[in-house]
């Protein structure tokens, strides 16, 4: 599904010479463009492409035929011939129309933002249900594109080229052939889904908590999550690590058993075609106990970045203040060992202020022990206690409690031991069982 492997003809390919322009448009956020461009060359570097230049362009005036002005156009066709550059990538949203013309113009194959991040999606997803995710979405950006799409199909053919396309009939059979495909796609889809949500209900049946990572891209959840789990998730300093989700085990102190989930990274202006087409694996989101918001605390846009995700959080359905049906967040402001010394002094005090946050390092392990704890307080929170009495010899029973739940006091008097613990209904289940019978 490689945008750039599609023919033979263009030939592009990890490597390709690149250059990025990001269109600053009027309504936009001022002062991000170094920040959006650093992204944008981020994102590119994900698939391996070269990126030889990167420039922002502020536009005061969209136009209809190449969303930039005229000048600007001009700049970026003396670029991409000065520099020999293959591609040209622009970091916002074209349309059809504006893509055609301006690879006309710059001679040279252009994408949006939209076409890149379905690049990286069609590279990266493992598993069958994100390899036919990326696939529908990828049909459905395309389906727009048919006219530009069949360019090279002209030189195959040895077109004519003074119609100026392949044919009313060729993209009609084209547009049938597309349709057909995502109605398939979308039926397999669906039985996915209904097999990950008879997971999900088997989940819920047993009583063990789950505990899901979203964030963005790159803000450190696969670090976090392999720290916590003792996984080796891919972790690496790179835009769109992780596209699958990941479940593990995870062990708490007091708690019998949770699962945590390592979920795709979000990203500004994520392609509504992958809100929708990723929205089963996003389920795992919703459904989840609690929530933990992985942020870059370090980057100069992780209020942006912050904005961002919750924004998406809020098209799945799930507030920030927890109303409704929503599961709580709990805040996590990582890479704080990337922080000069005031600007961490100064956010550990923000963060103790501040409910459900916690200032940690996923990296070096700072601050992590202390959100661990708070987490496994708010499930313990939800067990149930009961007080027991047992034969002061019983060393193993009062092991296994420790071992399964909290243990709030012990206290020996004549031979036996008073104890408080909270389990969970399932635990306490497993308790009366293995000791109450005997």
């Amino acid at each position: 599904m490689s945008v750039f492997n599609r023919n033979e003809d263009d030939g592009f390919s990890r490597g390709t010479a690149t250059i990025i322009a990001y269109p600053e448009l009027p309504g936009t956020a001022s002062g991000n463009a170094e920040y959006r461009l650093e992204e944008s060359i981020g994102l590119a570097a994900a698939i391996g492409l070269e990126v030889i230049d990167a420039r922002h362009y502020r536009v005061r005036s969209p136009r209809a035929a190449t969303l930039l002005g005229g000048g600007q156009v001009e700049e970026l066709t003396q670029l991409v011939e000065d520099k020999g550059a293959e591609l040209l990538i622009i970091d916002g949203a074209l349309t059809p129309i504006q893509q055609r013309n301006l690879e006309d113009r710059v001679k040279a194959k252009v994408i949006d933002r939209t076409g890149l991040i379905l690049e990286i999606f069609g590279e990266r997803a493992a598993t069958a249900e994100g390899r036919l995710q990326v696939e529908l979405a990828h049909l459905d950006y395309q389906a727009g594109r048919l006219v530009r799409s069949w360019t090279h199909l002209e030189r195959q053919r040895g077109g004519f080229g003074f119609l100026g396309g392949p044919g009313e009939t060729q993209i009609e059979a084209d547009r049938r052939m597309i349709r057909d495909r995502m109605a398939r796609l979308r039926r397999e889809l669906s039985q996915v889904q209904r097999t990950r949500g008879i997971h999900r209900a088997r989940r819920k049946k047993a009583p063990w908590p789950t505990i899901a990572l979203v964030g963005y891209t790159n803000a450190g959840k696969s670090t976090l999550f392999n720290r916590l789990t003792k996984a080796s998730v891919l972790a690496e300093d790179l835009l769109f690590a992780t596209l699958d989700p990941t479940m593990r085990q995870v062990k708490l102190p007091g708690v019998e058993k949770a699962i945590l989930s390592d979920t795709v990274g979000f990203v500004s202006d994520l392609p509504t075609q992958l809100v929708a087409a990723f929205r089963a694996t996003l389920e795992e989101v919703t459904s989840a106990d609690y929530i933990v918001h992985v942020r870059d605390i370090a980057h100069p846009s992780t209020e942006a970045q912050r904005a961002d995700v919750l924004s998406i959080l809020h098209e799945l359905g799930i507030e920030e203040n927890g109303e409704g049906d929503s599961p709580p967040i709990i805040e996590l402001w990582n890479k704080s060992d990337k922080l000069p010394p005031d600007a961490k002094e100064h956010l550990e005090e923000l963060a103790r202020r501040t409910p459900n946050c916690f200032l940690i390092s996923a990296q070096t392990g700072e601050g992590v022990s202390a959100f661990v704890e708070d987490i496994a307080a708010r499930i313990s929170a939800e067990g149930v206690q009961r007080n027991l009495v047992i034969d002061a010899s019983k060393g193993d029973v009062l092991a296994w409690l420790h071992a399964k739940g909290q243990v709030n006091a012990v206290e020996e008097k004549a031979g036996e031991l008073h104890i408080i613990a909270t389990l969970t209904p399932r635990a306490w289940g497993q308790y009366d069982k293995l000791y109450m019978a005997v």
